[in-house]
């Protein structure tokens, strides 16, 4: 099955995500298909970036968002 999901990036206690596209088998760092946005939540307030093309098509497709990534995604289109 194929998942949106965070791929987490950054320092120690300074956390930055990536929003890709993955195998749901393969480990959260590790191999993904695509990469679709960025999300940082240390700035305030907390900055996404979601390319909505390629998510909704991804969504079309059959992949499954996580929930962090359904509400990020619901901010982003609002």
């Amino acid at each position: 099955m194929v998942k949106i999901r965070l791929r987490r990036m950054g320092a120690k206690k300074a956390p930055y995500y990536r929003i890709v596209v993955a195998d749901s088998r393969a480990p959260r760092d590790g191999r993904f298909i695509e990469e679709i946005g960025s999300y940082d939540p240390t700035v305030n307030p907390a900055a996404v970036k979601i390319n909505i093309d390629r998510a909704d098509y991804w969504v079309k497709n059959g992949a499954q968002p996580t929930d962090t990534v359904r509400a990020l995604i619901k901010k982003v289109k609002a």
